[in-house]
């Protein structure tokens, strides 16, 4: 008899253990939670667009909305997921993955300094344009408008100190193919390893009154082929009042931004169906931010970007200069609230295009002068869901 409460004795020791085991997972699941966190940043609200002076169309837009999930694993891993859904859906030929998530990465701490992250992630160009919140920009110069700002790869970050730290990059150079970007251009052998090393250093000066991030990107484009990028940011906190000021520098053996070639005349001329070579691009970028009162801010955004095309083998091409745009967008914002990040924004987004005598006259281009320009009127917030 005693033979038959063996098994049973068993089957209620199994039942005890799973039940421990279920009480023991809850907190684990609980705290997994509670360091998770779900932010809808998001930029939306009624717009009218002019051209050339002239009022085109007045909608309401969401200009910007990014889903993100973040939080820790445990204290050594912790992982960080944001989908653009103003953006295509469809996953890219590189990095196997939709254009419009814009962060899928897993990150390590290594120890107290070091800290390793791998997957898709944001490029750290530098530039304090770059490292705001995109819902915080109405409009980006050149380079960002253009760039693939977010690629697959890995980064190592190393905390130098409480004021300095230094991070490095290998992540791959686009997202598209090599002939969907640049078409196909003759003579020109596409790199086996398209890879982009990033360079990227933070300083706080000061007691925090003057920060900087610096880069140096340089990228593998084609066999023999690169391109320069360079990145100088800092930003000058004095109360109330809040300065930054970016400068950018592109040297681009084939016209990645594409500018230049974006005007080429492709009637009749089928040597032109490909990007340019030899393209320099560099851009003054400024940010005046002044709260007047609490809860009200007067913040202006102003950017020179200039495109020149260093290409000598062109009969009747006798200047470098390609286009010089201008961009400003004045702006009040207004913060109703304490407990939440909201704020109501209006303003004007003005864009002016001025291009050289031989871009507009050259047979090879198609480029005229123009200007745009938006009254804008809304809604910003990183809404913290939970």
């Amino acid at each position: 008899m005693r033979k038959k409460y063996i098994p049973l004795f068993f089957l209620l020791l199994w039942s005890l253990s799973s039940l421990a085991q279920q009480d023991s997972v809850a907190p684990k699941k609980l705290n997994l939670l509670k360091n998770m966190h779900m932010i809808a940043n998001m930029q939306m609200g009624f717009r009218s667009d002019f051209y050339n002076d002239s009022y085109k169309s007045s909608n309401f837009k969401v200009e910007q909305f990014r889903l993100e999930i973040k939080g820790d694993v445990s204290k050594k891993v912790s992982y960080r997921f944001r989908h653009r859904y103003t953006s295509t859906f469809e996953p890219q030929p590189i990095d196997h993955i939709i254009k419009g998530v814009d962060l899928a990465y897993v990150k390590l701490k290594l120890n107290k300094k070091w800290t390793l992250t791998i997957g898709k992630q944001a490029a750290d160009w530098g530039g304090i344009e770059f490292d705001l919140n995109p819902i915080d920009i109405y409009e980006y110069a050149d380079f960002l408008e253009y760039a693939d700002n977010f690629l697959t790869g890995v980064s190592v970050n190393m905390q130098a100190s409480e004021n300095h730290s230094f991070g490095f990059q290998v992540l791959n150079t686009r997202t598209s193919t090599f002939s969907d970007l640049y078409g196909n251009v003759p003579d020109i052998k596409e790199a086996k390893t398209p890879l982009a090393g990033v360079l990227n250093w933070r300083g706080t000066f000061f007691d925090g009154k003057l920060n900087t991030i610096w880069s140096y990107s340089a990228f593998t484009e084609a066999q023999g082929y690169f391109m320069n990028y360079i990145a100088l940011g800092q930003q000058l906190n004095l109360g109330k009042l809040a300065i930054a000021y970016d400068f950018k520098i592109s040297l681009e053996d084939i016209d990645r931004t594409g500018v230049v070639s974006a005007t080429k005349n492709k009637v009749g001329n089928e040597k032109w169906q490909w990007n340019v070579d030899n393209t320099l691009y560099y851009s003054h970028w400024t940010r005046i931010s002044y709260e007047v009162v609490p809860k009200w801010s007067l913040r202006l955004d102003a950017f020179v970007d200039i495109a020149k095309w260093k290409f000598d083998k062109l009969e009747g091409k006798n200047t470098d200069d390609f286009r010089t745009a201008y961009g400003f967008v004045p702006r009040v914002e207004y913060t109703p609230w304490e407990e939440v990040n909201l704020k109501f924004y209006l303003g004007y987004v003005g864009r002016f295009y001025y291009y050289s005598d031989f871009a507009k006259t050259s047979e090879y281009f198609t480029a005229k002068d123009y200007n745009t320009g938006r009254v804008i009127f809304g809604i910003i917030s990183p809404l913290h869901i939970f």
